[in-house]
């Protein structure tokens, strides 16, 4: 076992410490990532886990799977009913679809599987949507309709937990994976408390096997982890919850402003919602690393990249990989005449709008990505005719932060879509960005603006200069020696103390 040397406790000691200053900024009462209440969880779980019953990973798991259901328990105790069904149902399925030769007994259960699951992520998330606009629709036409809605609570991360269950399922069906007859591990697999309510959407091919090998503590483990979890802290608290206050200002009342601030509202907005859920994912690496387990990448830097479909490549892999190996490669992916090869695309997008909730926007956003596609279809090529010029010199440079920068622009003026404004504001917004006044005096009454303006370059080039690891601070430890290293972090929690926009919920919390 790799244990702790003095010095390492004593910092250990005080970065938590530190930590834990940060988090009584924030409110006790929810378990964000960021608040006291989760730091104290965390702290239990930690010492149960590796403290007192090291030695059995039986029986760690079990300590991980209660540690899961009280986690999620406190969100709202009511749904663990929800959770625990959803896992049985798989669990159950899973083993009658492996232990069936019969083909449509086979398909049978699967279908049992996928119709319940969809069914109570429907009634859930999508009934009431899709009732009253069905009544809408009826009454363009003159015809009155009254519908019953539900007005149901929607449990937070039926999305996330739903699709691990069924990837689960679909895996066994297409013989890719043996059932896991321990209903222990598979319920952790499903309840895993880091990736719970928000993800990364994990498979069982990646995690499963790791809740059943022998962990050991590991201190460069952990302190790894600690700099994920500090890093996705930087992201969330410093980055976005400072740009959410910009953005909802502006987007609150988008009469009210010039040409130039309404597109510094959604250049806010956009990378608001990069550091909210990139953020969070960091911090569930983090989370997880410090416990010995290791969970998929969900971000890779997507805000570099030179063009959408390489955006799509690095932008919540987790959810992108599930669509592509799930829907896109049975329908043919891209194989096929280019209208097949279109519809694929704009199924694929359209789905991945509906799965982020139950409002026309999300689809609006879901088809204009879609769009973004259509000239590379309709082209035929494969190729991109700019990588043989993206050179590590001055041109190529330029090229690339040029190619970087219109990319950025598509992202933004999707988020504009993405954002819930409704279709009438949603059009005078963009109008106003392109037709409205351009003096480019940004209003004194934008509340940080010039705090944040100094915040998100300054990020964006430690991203830059951090580009080829998992995170910026995975290379302090290559490039300078550990005083450096640990005046660097306390640096950085003092910015976040001082520097801490208002407490915003998670954003991907809603779907």
């Amino acid at each position: 076992m790799n244990g702790f040397k003095i010095p390492e406790i004593v910092n250990s000691l005080f970065y938590v410490a530190t930590l834990a200053v940060v988090c009584l900024r924030s409110s006790p009462l929810t378990m964000l990532f960021h608040t006291s209440t989760f730091l104290v969880f965390f702290l239990v779980v930690f010492a149960l886990h590796w403290w007192v019953i090291k030695r059995s990973v039986k029986w760690q798991n079990i300590l991980l799977l209660v540690a899961s259901y009280f986690f999620y328990g406190c969100w709202d105790w009511r749904f663990v009913a929800l959770l625990l069904f959803s896992t049985l149902l798989d669990y159950f399925t899973g083993l009658r679809i492996a232990n069936s030769e019969d083909e449509r007994h086979r398909k049978t259960w699967l279908w049992i599987s996928v119709g319940i699951n969809v069914g109570l992520l429907g009634v859930f998330k999508y009934y009431d949507f899709f009732a009253l606009s069905f009544a809408d629709l009826m009454a363009t036409f003159g015809w009155k309709v009254d519908v019953v809605t539900l007005q149901l609570i929607l449990p937070v991360g039926i999305s996330f937990y739903t699709f691990h269950g069924l990837s689960y399922v679909l895996d066994i069906y297409h013989r890719r994976i043996e059932p896991d007859r321990n209903l222990v591990d598979y319920a952790l697999f499903v309840s895993y408390f880091p990736l719970l309510v928000a993800g990364p959407i994990e498979r069982a091919t990646h995690l499963l096997p790791q809740l059943k090998k022998a962990r050991v503590f590991n201190s460069e483990q952990t302190v790894e982890g600690l700099r994920f979890f500090l890093w996705g802290l930087v992201k969330k608290v410093l980055i976005a919850d400072n740009c959410a206050i910009i953005a909802d200002a502006i987007f609150a009342e988008p009469t009210d402003w010039n040409a130039p601030t309404l597109w510094l509202g959604v250049a806010m907005f956009t990378i608001q919602v990069y550091g909210d859920f990139s953020g969070y994912s960091d911090m569930a690496q983090g989370v997880s690393r410090i416990f010995g387990i290791r969970l998929i990448r969900n971000f890779s830097y997507p805000y570099f990249s030179t063009s959408i479909a390489e955006y799509w490549r690095r932008w919540h892999l987790s959810l992108t990989g599930w669509f592509r190996d799930y829907i896109y490669f049975p329908l043919g992916g891209s194989r096929g005449s280019k209208w097949q090869q279109a519809r694929n695309i704009f199924v694929i997008f359209l789905l991945s709008g509906f799965w982020h909730g139950a409002n026309w926007n999300y689809v609006g956003w879901g088809f204009v990505n879609a769009c973004y596609f259509l000239p590379g279809i309709i082209r035929g090529k494969r190729e991109v005719w700019y990588e043989k010029y993206l050179k590590p010199d001055v041109k190529g440079r330029l090229l690339e932060f040029g190619l970087i920068f219109f990319t950025f622009i598509q992202i933004m003026m999707s988020l504009v879509v993405f954002r819930n404004l409704g279709i009438a504001n949603m059009l005078l917004y963009m109008r106003n960005m392109f037709v409205g006044d351009w003096s480019f005096a940004i209003p004194p009454t934008l509340i940080g603006v010039h705090k944040t303006m100094v915040l998100v370059p300054v990020f964006f080039i430690v991203e830059w200069l951090g580009r080829n690891k998992e995170h910026p601070l995975e290379q302090l430890h290559e490039l300078v020696s550990r005083p450096i290293r640990w005046m660097i972090y306390y640096t950085i929690l003092i910015l976040l103390a001082w520097f801490a926009g208002h407490q915003q919920q998670f954003i991907y919390f809603q779907f």
